[in-house]
């Protein structure tokens, strides 16, 4: 029986692992719960779980700290999740990572530290953890490239002028249901930017060879190319907890009654070239790759901040791309050789978006 810890309980990736959980309950214990607010939708859970509920600021590092348990699901939202998955690897937990920014801001450092401690992560993802299933047995030596899809979100066949774009437009995702930061980073494609970054971290890939391709169906969820030309692609329907089960029960698997895939009623699977004209926030993650440095720590922080602002009706839709921008373009060059480093980039970001960015 595996013994979790899930951080971000009450948001749409830890309600679908809970939901794994209550499926499989002779497979995993939970033992702790984590949530910056909804207390009492925390202790609900924890409640039905046996587990300890923590709440509040630090709650996600005292939940890691205090527990004894071999997987922690880190789910929480933007920069906030590095912390405790530092302390999840230093405690020698596997590491099911849900929270893009961790790698986006730290990927070097912390898979650094996670290889020191032997600690593994398990993608969840699912278009990580397709390109993880892929890669079993070792694929990892023979990859030509990676090939990542993207739904393309509410506003793919839009009008091209999107600055009227409301919130509750932006959050109504077309195949996804998610949490509002990560749904408005898929309308944006910012998340597909985030994925190519996550990628080549988990993975050890250069960005260079990891490229994105839309395909409205969410049914391939990412693809493997080998040095001998061969593709390798994990097809299932959209459904999170399919990815969330494989990274909890690795490297076995569990069955479930989930919908299967059914080619001949979907007749047929598309596929395009991303538009970076309609969707600027793709250019800005490679903008931030080639600056290189805590360009990308300073990416994700910039980010949060505009979606959180767009979020409360404090700017619009089309700003979200044009805070990141000049953010990038106001940032100090800094070398990112510290997770102090990393906080300071994001914080440096929190300030300049807050108090001189003019929109």
């Amino acid at each position: 029986m595996k013994r979790l810890v899930i951080l971000g309980a009450t948001g749409s990736i830890g309600l679908n692992a809970l939901d794994v959980v209550r499926t499989h309950p002779d497979d995993f214990k939970v033992v702790a719960l984590a949530a910056l607010r909804s207390r009492e939708a925390c202790e609900a859970l924890a409640a039905e779980f046996g587990a300890k509920a923590y709440v509040g600021e630090d709650a996600a590092v005292r939940a890691v700290e205090e527990s004894d348990a071999d997987i922690c699901l880190v789910s929480t939202v933007g920069v906030s999740g590095i912390r405790p998955t530092l302390a999840a690897i230093a405690k020698g937990m596997d590491i099911a990572l849900a929270t893009k920014e961790v790698m986006v801001m730290a990927g070097e450092l912390v898979t650094g530290e996670a290889r020191r401690r032997g600690v593994r992560f398990l993608p969840v993802d699912s278009e990580h953890s397709a390109i993880f299933q892929c890669l079993a047995g070792g694929g990892e030596r023979f990859v030509d490239r990676l090939i990542l899809t993207a739904s393309g979100g509410p506003f793919l066949d839009s009008p091209a002028d999107l600055s009227s774009v409301t919130v509750a437009e932006a959050l109504n995702h077309p195949r996804w249901k998610m949490g509002p930061k990560v749904t408005i980073d898929s309308s944006t494609m910012m998340n597909k930017g985030f994925e190519v970054l996550e990628a080549r971290w988990l993975f050890d890939i250069p960005a260079e060879r990891i490229d994105v391709v839309v395909h409205p169906e969410s049914i391939v969820h990412s693809l493997v190319t080998f040095n001998d030309g061969a593709t390798l692609a994990q097809l299932s329907p959209p459904d999170m907890r399919v990815a969330i089960q494989y990274a909890l029960t690795w490297p076995g698997r569990l069955a479930s009654e989930r919908e299967r895939l059914d080619l001949a009623a979907l007749g047929a699977l598309t596929f395009r070239e991303p538009d970076c004209a309609r969707f600027p926030c793709l250019r800005l993650v490679k903008d931030a790759l080639r600056m290189g440095g805590c360009a990308t720590a300073t990416l994700a922080a910039a980010d949060e901040w505009a979606v959180q602002a767009f979020l409360d009706g404090r700017i619009g839709y089309a700003d979200i791309a044009r805070a990141v921008e000049s953010c990038l373009e106001k940032a100090p060059k800094t070398e990112c050789d510290s997770i102090e480093a990393v906080f300071a980039a994001s914080d440096w970001a929190f300030r300049y978006l807050e108090t001189e960015w003019k929109h």
